[in-house]
């Protein structure tokens, strides 16, 4: 199989802890062979915030404790023109996680002013994978309307909500629930605790030995 080559954003909305989660998993899954990740200046407070570093602090180390020779990262607001600008860079999907509703709202009205919503454009243009993973509550007309736009251009929203009927005991649990059933929308398949009763299956061998 052919690596994979995509495109992670993180944006200014809380849950940054979720994206060292996915991006950690894309690094270890042999089947990603590239990620290109971009931090917005909102996303790096966060980052700040939630892991207790500094603003100018590498992205990539705060996410992972280290560099890794998979992630290459850009400024999106110094470098606009990065590799995932281009309809002719050969990536196959972009997620952006957390994904900030002013994002979402300048991706839906085609704002291309940093690396971001460039890379997102790129996305539905070339009719690439494009999955937001919006993190606020509740959502007002506006939020809805641009959800709405940006999945009739093509993108998926897909809400940063955690899944309950696996009983999660932990909050670890909750990320680690919710990063596989990302990738697996991603086409990369994970393990299969969180698919629901499917014979064969851990999760439907733990539940007949429930009964």
């Amino acid at each position: 199989m052919e690596q994979r080559r995509l495109a992670m954003a993180v944006t200014g909305a809380g849950g940054t802890r979720m994206a060292r989660y996915v991006l950690s998993a894309l690094v270890r899954d042999d089947r990603v062979g590239h990620v290109d990740l971009m931090v917005s200046a909102n996303g790096r407070k966060l980052l700040a915030h939630e892991f207790g570093g500094a603003e100018t602090d590498d992205p990539v180390s705060t996410l992972l404790g280290g560099q890794s020779p998979k992630v290459a990262c850009w400024d999106p607001d110094r470098e606009p023109a990065g590799p995932p600008s281009s309809g002719s860079y050969p990536f196959w999907g972009m997620v952006v996680v957390p994904c900030a509703l002013g994002a979402l709202a300048r991706i839906a009205q085609g704002q291309a002013n940093t690396l971001i919503e460039r890379a997102a454009d790129v996305c539905l243009k070339e009719r690439h994978r494009l999955v937001l993973c919006v993190r606020e509550t509740p959502f007002n007309l506006i939020h809805l309307r641009n959800m709405t736009q940006v999945t009739e251009a093509g993108a998926v929203v897909y809400p940063m909500i955690p899944t309950y009927y696996n009983v999660p005991q932990t909050v670890d649990q909750m990320f680690e629930e919710f990063t596989a059933r990302l990738l697996g929308f991603l086409g990369l398949d994970q393990t299969d605790y969180y698919v629901w009763d499917v014979p064969g299956t851990a999760a439907h061998r733990e539940r007949v030995g429930q009964r």
